[in-house]
């Protein structure tokens, strides 16, 4: 009886009643708080969890939307050009590092976790500072700088790549894979409904093009450029254009008979998006591409060059090292990707040992253990 109470005892200081999760600035950073949240949440339904964004981000929206609370801070990144903004960003992040503070010692967090992105710099500095247990989790395969300067002070980092000892203190690193949606994965059976739902043809092969909510100006020319070509190859193409290019693509393709090529501005189903794609175009944004191995489809990722560091890059290749993806280079899609995609399509050969090395690489439990860190933390 002694021992069981000690366990219950044990168990019980384990759970997390207040946490603080904080970055955003884009759906890479903030899908990925947002499902650690539910995580948390699942097993605490009585927690209280604050985010923290920054001020004008896509997630001073989404959040909400999510059903959790956020706080906002007035921080912004360094412009690569000369600008104005370079001047007075110090000045930012003072004033956001002192609100952060006052953030933290109000909210009085049992632990906080930071996922990248502008905001939360500022935050995990304060909960360190005031040792609040801490935690970063980083989701491409080479680290954004504001994690590289929080490794110093958390307590664990948990990464989705292998050999990242080069930038973070080897005994805090713990391989988790990147946290995903369910949701958005659990794709098994859904082929007859995804067709129902796209209004496709089951008979025909199917091309699934993302780019992102936003979207991705080389995958947009890359089929406009070889729009005929798709049109005449007897696929199924769902290509989401994003919300920067949905209007001015629908008024140039207003006359065009775009047959069985689906433009939309945004996926609503992703999982039945997945189900249907026989090849899979995309970006190679970290969260991405944890996704597309849980999915195990074949890949052709693009990296986008508008990226620090050029993680996309790294991202893809560290699939294409492993023969679990194909990389088109961004300056070279507009006139390959669309025939490379034709051609991966016709062979089953190529297909089938693509899809086997992806799902190897898959962690469809990185949630999870991502939580067990935290736990482990205030234990």
């Amino acid at each position: 009886m002694l021992e069981l109470w000690i366990i219950d005892v044990v168990n019980k200081k384990m759970k997390i009643k207040r946490a603080i999760i904080s970055g955003g600035g884009t759906g890479g950073h903030i899908f990925p708080a947002i499902a650690i949240a539910d995580e948390i949440k699942r097993r605490n339904p009585d927690v209280e969890i604050l985010f923290v964004g920054a001020e004008g981000k896509m997630e001073m929206e989404k959040v909400p939307e999510a059903g959790y609370d956020i706080k906002g801070l007035q921080i912004v990144g360094f412009k690569r050009k000369l600008a104005l903004s370079n001047f007075i960003l110090p000045f930012k992040i003072i004033k956001s590092l002192l609100k952060a503070r006052k953030i933290v010692k109000e909210f009085k967090p049992q632990v906080a976790i930071g996922v990248g992105g502008y905001a939360s710099g500022p935050t995990l500095k304060a909960a360190t500072m005031l040792r609040i247990p801490s935690m970063v989790q980083e989701q491409n395969s080479f680290p954004g700088k504001t994690n590289k300067i929080l490794s110093k002070s958390v307590q664990k980092i948990c990464v989705a790549y292998d050999g990242l000892e080069r930038f973070f203190p080897k005994e805090k690193i713990v391989l988790t894979g990147n946290p995903t949606r369910k949701n958005m994965v659990d794709i098994s059976g859904k082929e007859k409904e995804g067709y129902e739902f796209y209004e496709f043809d089951a008979n025909k092969k199917t091309i699934l093009i993302i780019g992102g909510s936003l979207g991705a100006r080389t995958l947009n020319e890359s089929v406009l450029n070889k729009l005929e070509e798709l049109k005449n190859a007897g696929v199924n193409v769902l290509w989401q254009c994003g919300k920067l290019y949905h209007e001015k693509l629908t008024e140039e393709l207003k006359n065009t008979d775009l047959g069985s090529v689906k433009m939309v501005q945004f996926i609503h189903r992703m999982d039945l998006a997945y189900a249907v794609a026989d090849v899979v175009i995309s970006r190679a944004g970290a969260i991405s591409v944890s996704e597309l191995c849980l999915v195990k489809k074949p890949v052709i990722l693009v990296p986008s060059p508008n990226v620090s560091e050029d993680h996309q890059t790294k991202n893809a290749m560290a699939l294409v090292n492993k023969n679990a993806a194909i990389m088109v280079k961004d300056i070279e899609a507009k006139e390959n990707l669309i025939p490379e995609a034709l051609r991966l399509l016709s062979d089953s050969s190529q297909c089938s040992e693509l899809t086997k090395n992806i799902a190897e690489l898959g962690k469809p439990n990185a949630t999870q253990e991502i939580v067990d860190q935290l736990e482990a933390l205030i234990k």
